[in-house]
């Protein structure tokens, strides 16, 4: 019997609590979408020099969100998301490698202020990075492996650092009072 894991002619049958994981993913994308309309809705709405005003992007991404949000909770609620074939390599999530990647996430947010956009960028970086390659099975890599993604997070978020800062004038939080760390 050569019969793959995922037959192409028919979706997968899903039990009661995956479509109930599903729907609440469906939910939570609606959630942000409502999220960002409400702080989409405190923003200005003065037409600026295209145009349009401080609150547009975020109630285009809203609306987005919203549409987004709808399908895959009516998607959900009538059957689940069909025909979708198990993610390459694992049946379930990898759920360390998101750990390393939401944490890369929460670092940065938490510390920006404390050690500079360039600093805090970086290390969201190496976290993410180390994330993404626990997923793919690759291990975490040797210290050689970490001061390489140091240096290469820190060749990234530096020059996005000084574009924003000298060259558009947005205040980032730095290191140093200087403008350049």
């Amino acid at each position: 019997m050569n019969q793959s894991p995922v037959d192409e002619e028919r979706p997968l049958l899903l039990t009661k609590g995956q479509r109930l994981g599903q729907a609440a993913l469906g939910l939570g994308v609606l959630g942000v979408a409502v999220v960002m309309a409400v702080g989409a809705a405190q923003l200005p709405s003065d037409a600026g020099y295209a145009g349009v005003g401080a609150d547009f992007l975020p109630w285009v991404v809203a609306l987005a969100l919203g549409i987004c949000g709808l399908m895959l909770t009516r998607q959900a609620l009538s059957g689940g998301f069909k025909n979708m074939a198990p993610p390459s390599g694992a049946l379930r999530g990898d759920w360390m490698a998101v750990a390393w990647v939401a944490g890369g996430v929460a670092a940065n947010a938490a510390l920006i202020e404390t050690i500079g956009f360039i600093l805090s960028c970086a290390l969201c970086f190496v976290l993410a990075v180390r994330g993404l390659r626990l997923s793919e099975g690759k291990g975490a890599g040797n210290l050689k492996t970490v001061l390489r993604d140091v240096v290469i997070g820190l060749c990234i978020s530096a020059p996005v650092f000084w574009l924003f800062t000298k060259f558009l004038a947005v205040n980032l939080p730095g290191l140093t009072q200087t403008g350049w760390l």
